[in-house]
């Protein structure tokens, strides 16, 4: 467990690395007390921070939704991130890439809120009543951690590694099996991975639930109009400038995202 004093300064070095595109090492090496409790807490610290300064909550991500993850993180359950309105990127406007530190994109099957949902005791009916639509998505994902040497107490701290996300249109959940959605991400006429949405914890919408459920613990409330990202279909694709990616998902549509 750290101090006060020590969350403030782990929080403050992964805000510079952010801002000056300058990762730094695994926060684990320079507070080899760091746990998941302290991590979040560090997330919470920059999260304040950038709304202080104007930002809005627009949703959540989860990461570490596969059991692949998890075992290699060694741990049992997912773990989530905030998403801000700047965070929010378009598919006709493309993104610079040296903005990042080591930027990926990962493929995903978005819910976007149309009512509030529940906290303890959430469940996948829950968040199917209050999904307005699903959507397809890429999660930009980043590391402030040097060469994404991360831990899990680092990923946490670091806003579970998020950085940007986009939407495409979507539809009611109620029109699709959720579990059965095949998920394709190419750049270039070329396929880079491709895998199904029952990879997130076997149906997307346990993730949501499990999300509205711990984020109670602390407060928090998945609210009408919030986009959460459940977790990656296929594995993380590097990013390069001059890149366009299109994911493409059966029966729900595509979204691209194009970088300079």
């Amino acid at each position: 467990m750290l101090t006060d004093r020590q969350r403030l300064e782990a929080a403050e070095l992964l805000r510079s690395a952010e801002h000056g595109v300058n990762p730094i090492a695994p926060l684990t090496e320079a507070f080899p007390g760091i746990d998941t409790e302290d991590a979040y807490e560090i997330q919470l610290v920059n999260i304040r921070h950038r709304v202080a300064a104007g930002a809005e909550v627009r949703g959540h991500k989860v990461g570490l939704s596969s059991p692949v993850m998890q075992r290699m993180m060694g741990v049992d359950e997912p773990d989530y991130g905030h998403l801000l309105h700047d965070m929010e990127l378009r598919s006709d406007v493309p993104v610079t890439a040296a903005r990042f530190c080591r930027p990926r994109v990962e493929v995903e099957v978005g819910f976007v809120l149309g009512d509030d949902l529940p906290g303890e005791g959430c469940t996948p009916e829950d968040v199917l009543a209050a999904t307005e639509r699903v959507v397809p998505a890429l999660e930009l994902i980043d590391s402030r951690i040097r060469d994404w040497r991360i831990t899990i107490a680092d990923t946490i701290a670091d806003n579970a590694s998020s950085a940007g996300y986009v939407i495409g249109e979507g539809r009611d959940p109620r029109e699709l099996d959720l579990k059965a959605i095949d998920a394709r991400l190419s750049s270039g006429g070329e396929l880079l991975a491709e895998g199904r949405s029952d990879a997130v914890l076997g149906d997307p919408s346990l993730s949501v639930a499990w999300l509205a459920r711990t984020v109670a613990r602390f407060g928090v409330s998945l609210k009408k109009g919030h986009v959460v990202l459940p977790g990656s279909c296929t594995r993380a694709v590097d990013v390069a400038a001059g890149a366009t990616f299109t994911a493409g998902f059966s029966g729900l549509g595509s979204v691209s995202l194009s970088f300079i």
